[in-house]
């Protein structure tokens, strides 16, 4: 299992990925699934309990233009980019292949409806339980598998009246979007409480591509690498996070190969 900067990334196609989904979905476990890309990957260096959630994840799909490039620069066997917000139309399709439930959970004031009403306008027989807007609510401290330390700093509870809504509607698909890290560790927190969901997955920005509320860049600007530029353009105040992406990221990636050298 390839690691870069030390966090776990399948290298997988989307199709495979697929495939490994439906297994999981029917093994009787519960499983995390993670989007990492560069933002990430940078901020698991100096965050050692989202690392331990990342390197723990059932499937890791790689993300990000950046990743691909880091990749190739350190020879790593990459298959292709899996975007965590097309993916989610994957996981829409496989749920309604095999009759299962869907609950989605974070984003801004109404996207998570919005997101629910476009992809049922795709996968009309597309069961969703919940479709609930909100910011983060505060973590309960992590489990014994993904904590590093005593766990101060997580705060208490954990929105015992929303784990009680998704608990009481019983999703096997739990898609959570409050932005990474947050959303991570909110899953690795509270998954054991939600015992009818068999997979979760952190989807940052995705239910407000699919809800139309933020536009994709165009298909040759992902293509050419350059979806950075465009979010900029549209939301300049992610200047530092995608600083963290397209400036030290390839930084970091430099160092650790000069290092090893």
């Amino acid at each position: 299992m390839p690691l870069i900067l030390g966090v776990k990334v399948d290298t997988i196609t989307r199709e495979q990925a697929i495939i490994r989904v439906e297994r999981l979905l029917k093994d009787g476990g519960q499983h995390i699934l993670t989007t990492p890309n560069p933002e990430f990957i940078v901020a698991a260096q100096n965050d050692a309990e989202f690392r331990n959630i990342l390197n723990r994840a059932s499937l890791a799909l790689p993300d990000g233009f950046g990743l691909m490039l880091a990749a190739k620069f350190l020879r790593l066997p990459f298959k292709e980019r899996i975007a965590g917000s097309d993916f989610v139309w994957d996981i829409a399709r496989l749920a309604v292949a095999g009759g299962y439930s869907v609950y989605l959970l974070g984003a801004g004031e109404g996207v998570a409806a919005a997101a629910a009403a476009k992809l049922k306008i795709k996968n009309v027989k597309l069961k969703i339980v919940g479709a609930e807007s909100g910011v983060l609510l505060t973590p309960s401290p992590l489990p014994a598998p993904y904590r590093t330390c005593s766990g101060a700093g997580m705060g208490e509870g954990g929105g015992e009246g929303v784990i009680k809504r998704i608990r009481d509607v019983a999703p096997d698909i739990l898609l959570v979007a409050f932005g990474h890290p947050k959303q991570e560790k909110w899953i690795a927190s509270h998954l054991a409480e939600l015992p009818s969901v068999k997979i979760a997955m952190g989807v940052g920005g995705a239910l407000d591509f699919i809800a139309g509320r933020v536009r994709r860049a165009p298909r040759l600007l992902r293509a050419l690498g350059l979806e950075w530029l465009w979010r900029l353009f549209l939301q300049p105040w992610r200047i530092v996070r995608i600083y963290r992406a397209v400036v030290l990221f390839p930084a970091l990636i430099a160092r650790s190969y000069l290092t090893k050298r």
